[in-house]
């Protein structure tokens, strides 16, 4: 059966409200969490950015509910070894209900201590370095390591959990997927592509999870739904790999100025219609995920919980 779960965006609201939102989506009936990771928002109109780290710890005393992060990049920003221990101390304050979801991750966020981004096979490499070395260094062990991308000298994590977190990696892109199903525990992705899920399976991923996430934007006007979306998430029709190289929140601005609203909208569903919603999750049922989340756009929060719990979750179960 598909596990229902919502995204909680991290670059519009503050860590009290994505608390908030966290107790919200439990009463409302969604069963697991996403939290996005970012540094930098992807725009200035959206206006936040908080340590993750931290509103996990707050959400695992507030909720009862499973949480990934959606994505974490433990590559530049924030060296492996450092990811292990949050991810073990989560794992801990959550009961072993937190999974770690990597990938390979934006400038946007980890130009911040080196202004130069590797291209896109080192980082995969860097990636899956990172996986072993954390995965090392949950055995409690004492771990030293000379490689390619990481040098780690005598380090060892006293606080773990009983069983170490799952890790799940983003991919969109064949090369990434296949590194996925090679060493990830389950896969992550922002797109309906049953493609991509079959991908994941035949390359070491077989019988392993898949979760993937959308946006929407309720609201009882769909016009005003739609401006919503165009107003504070342009950059979902921006194409290509900007999103990858990009360092600023002025420059996604500054490409964000080409995106028509029909453009931002794309595919997700905008305003009062259940079936418009439902239609939308539904596609990442058919495509083969596992557990799908939802992220509302927008300050419309309350009353997205109550038309899904009233509209959309019933209808899809």
């Amino acid at each position: 059966m598909t596990t229902f779960g919502y995204f909680l965006s991290s670059e519009e609201h503050t860590p009290q409200e994505l608390v908030r939102q966290a107790k919200a989506a439990e009463r409302a009936g969604f069963e697991a969490l996403w939290i996005s990771d970012h540094f930098h928002p992807w725009i200035d109109e959206q206006g936040q950015s908080s340590f993750v780290w931290s509103v996990i710890g707050a959400i695992s005393q507030a909720t009862s509910l499973p949480i990934t992060t959606a994505v974490t990049c433990p590559l530049v920003r924030i060296h492996p070894v450092i990811v292990a221990q949050a991810a073990a101390t989560c794992a801990m304050l959550t009961g072993g209900r937190f999974r770690l979801g990597v990938g390979t991750g934006e400038a946007l966020n980890e130009h911040i201590v080196d202004s130069r981004w590797p291209p896109a096979e080192e980082r995969l490499e860097m990636l899956e370095e990172a996986v072993g070395l954390m995965r090392d260094l949950w055995t409690g062990e004492l771990v030293t390591r000379r490689g390619t991308h990481y040098r780690v000298d005598t380090a060892r994590i006293y606080s773990l959990p009983e069983e170490p977190p799952p890790i799940y990696m983003s991919g969109f892109g064949k090369k990434s997927v296949e590194l996925a199903g090679r060493i990830a525990d389950g896969y992550i992705s922002t797109g309906p592509s049953a493609e991509m899920v079959e991908l994941f399976h035949k390359s070491g991923g077989a019988g392993k999870p898949v979760q993937g996430g959308l946006k929407v934007c309720y609201a009882a006007d769909a016009a005003s739904a739609r401006r919503t979306v165009h107003r504070l998430w342009p950059t979902q029709g921006i194409q290509g790999e900007a999103s990858q190289l990009l360092p600023l929140p002025r420059h996604f601005e500054q490409l964000a100025q080409g995106v028509s609203e029909e453009q931002a909208v794309g595919s997700s569903p905008c305003g009062p219609d259940p079936e418009a919603h439902v239609q939308a999750i539904r596609q990442y049922v058919e495509a083969g995920f596992d557990e799908v989340y939802v992220n509302q756009i927008g300050p419309e929060q309350d009353a997205f919980f109550d038309f899904y719990a009233r509209e959309v979750l019933p209808r899809l179960r």
